[in-house]
């Protein structure tokens, strides 16, 4: 019987140990588990974009103004009261067509009395010529000395040319005698009308305004064809070429396009706006289109750098010794290149050298991504840095 003591002694003993080595082996396996589910979470899932080929067609949407192809604002040239105007609004008109008559009896008083006294010189001139004629007839005699004769001639010379200022003067009332009438500079469409019957107007300017500057009269405007004015950002300026052309879409025809075709540029940005003023041409025979619409003006030309390849502006690593993309090679490491970038735009970037077109370029590096590190690739979200380009399958 005293064996059985140390036989139950033995037995606590195996199974103590097994307990151990139990405990030991679960301790082992989580830890390996631990370091495994730790290396794991060290590598950082990523998205990759393939590069995508410029296109042979450059295409932005800017907003722009449309204008009259001629338009003319009408200022009277004399001052004087409204006697009658003749075309209102939208009214169309031939060059020459009267718009309105302006009553100026101050004016005429003056013509008249430009009149009388060219009249009154003439009257001077030919008792000049007369008496003139007298005295060269008696210096052929020599019955009066030759310098009472120059006298004579020089008084005649003068006499005419009082007569010619006279003449210029009447002139002068006459034209503007024929200003009363206000008429169209070209065919057109009166646009605007700023006068009543009764209106008093100045010369050079319609009736003055709240600012005491003066309006005009009327605004004949030329509709056959129009001009496209657009704001093109220095950014996109390479887009101006000749071959541009710029579908039109107006907010009161909704689904409807119009054609203008580019005419020139300002040559020059404005320093406020970085941007520079493109003039494009457009037919407009129905005159369906208005001057002063707003358009949103959707211009194509073709890309000069088609050979090219575009990245998303986001993969661009910047770095003290240039610009990098981050590359993904077939083992899932990282690689940084270096890129040479052409036009930049928000969402995208045109590369000139450093890249091929099979390359996996993850488009968001993480910023604690180093040379070399293992990434794990997913697919991306498409959307704002994703759209349009390639996809790693």
């Amino acid at each position: 019987m005293a064996s059985s003591p140390k036989i139950f002694a033995i037995a606590g003993s195996c199974v103590l140990a097994l307990y151990v080595g139990f405990i030991v082996v679960e301790k082992t396996h989580a830890a390996t588990e631990l370091k495994a589910d730790t290396e794991a979470g060290a590598i950082q899932n990523v998205a990759v974009v393939t590069p995508k080929q410029s296109p042979e067609k450059v295409a932005l949407t800017l907003p722009g103004t449309i204008d009259a192809w001629y338009q003319a604002p009408i200022y009277p040239q004399v001052s004087g009261y409204v006697k009658m105007w003749y075309k209102d609004y939208g009214a169309h008109v031939k060059a020459g067509d009267a718009l309105a008559e302006i009553n100026a009896p101050a004016l005429d008083a003056q013509y008249a009395q430009a009149k009388a006294d060219l009249d009154s010189v003439m009257a001077k001139y030919h008792l000049a010529t007369v008496t003139a004629e007298r005295w060269r007839a008696m210096g052929r005699s020599q019955s009066v000395s030759g310098q009472s004769v120059s006298v004579s001639n020089a008084n005649e010379q003068s006499a005419h040319a009082e007569v010619d200022a006279a003449q210029r003067n009447v002139d002068h009332f006459e034209a503007l005698e024929k200003f009363k009438t206000i008429v169209a500079p070209f065919d057109g469409v009166v646009t605007a009308r700023n006068i009543n019957v009764g209106d008093y107007v100045n010369n050079g300017g319609g009736g003055l305004n709240s600012t005491g500057g003066a309006s005009e009269l009327f605004t004949v405007a030329d509709v056959q064809k129009l001009r496209l004015f657009v704001s093109v950002p220095e950014t996109f300026s390479y887009v101006l070429q000749p071959d541009l052309t710029a579908t039109i879409s107006v907010p009161q025809y909704r689904g409807r396009t119009f054609e203008a075709h580019y005419l020139t540029t300002s040559r020059g940005f404005d320093p406020t706006t970085r941007t520079a003023v493109a003039e494009f041409t457009l037919e407009n025979k129905d005159e369906v289109l208005w001057p002063g619409t707003f358009a949103s003006a959707a211009l194509k030309s073709h890309n000069e750098d088609a050979h090219l390849y575009e990245i998303p502006t986001s993969a661009l690593v910047f770095e003290e010794k240039g610009m990098q993309v981050a590359v993904v090679d077939e083992n899932s490491r990282v690689h940084y290149r270096n890129v040479t970038v052409g036009r930049m735009a928000d969402t995208s970037t045109e590369i000139q050298n450093g890249i091929s077109p099979t390359d996996r370029i993850i488009s968001n590096p993480p910023a604690d991504v180093l040379e070399g590190d293992r990434v794990n690739v997913v697919e991306g979200q498409r959307g704002y840095n994703q759209s349009g380009y390639g996809k790693d399958q």
